[in-house]
């Protein structure tokens, strides 16, 4: 298995890149692809930037040029269930796009027309390998299985958070997972997206994401190395 290991920023990256071996670097589209060995596995790994089209078109250059055959996101979000703290990490049952608003033509939000599910369903395989990981990891905080939504926004009110619990049932959101599991969908491939709280998308980030979120993308590249191993 070869895997297309995808973070937004830098600092999603940046440890996984540090422990790759027999890395050969391309640049494609502006991104930075390294492609060699993490944890004994054939791997890629990318800085996408941030934002749903970036994430798509990356994780379709993994898939058409580097030709992975699964597709990993980490990095950080913020958090939405009840039960989630700053730490805490939650690893994609399903994704969806929740800046999806077509309901004036009677469709519900996050439903994309005319195709055959907007909900995209994580490879059970690599959800459980995962959620191993992150038992085995991250010992002072939670590790939950739930579903990860993503828009072009960064969300940070409680009118937006609870909007979001309401109609998506959500435990965290992001800018990215969503469109990198589409992708992975359409040309029927399996993925999983791992996402550590760097904050509770209330309103709070400018305190807590700058503290917080280092820490929290370290949490969760941890858990792709041990996932790999």
């Amino acid at each position: 298995m070869k895997y297309g290991i995808i973070g937004a920023m830098d600092l999603e990256t940046k440890l996984l890149i540090e422990e790759m071996q027999n890395v050969t670097e391309f640049q494609i589209a502006g991104m930075h692809f390294y492609e060699g060995r993490l944890s004994n596995a054939e791997a890629v790994v990318v800085t996408s930037g941030v934002g749903k089209v970036n994430a798509a078109a990356c994780a379709q250059i993994l898939v058409t040029k580097f030709n992975v055959q699964a597709l990993i996101n980490t990095g950080v979000s913020g958090a939405l269930h009840h039960d989630l703290e700053v730490g805490d990490i939650v690893i994609s049952t399903d994704c969806m796009e929740h800046d999806v608003d077509v309901t004036v033509f009677g469709y519900k939000y996050g439903i994309i027309p005319r195709l055959e599910s907007s909900v995209f369903i994580a490879d059970n395989e690599l959800v459980e390998k995962a959620y191993a990981a992150g038992v085995l990891e991250i010992t002072d905080h939670k590790v939950l299985k739930g579903r990860i939504v993503s828009g072009d926004q960064f969300v940070s009110s409680i009118e937006k958070k609870s909007f979001l619990v309401e109609n998506f049932e959500a435990f965290t959101t992001e800018m990215e997972g969503a469109a990198i599991a589409h992708v992975a969908t359409i040309n029927q491939i399996p993925f999983v997206i791992i996402r550590a709280m760097s904050d509770k998308a209330d309103g709070s980030a400018h305190v807590s994401f700058d503290e917080f979120a280092v820490e929290s993308a370290h949490h969760s590249s941890k858990m792709v190395i041990n996932m790999l191993k």
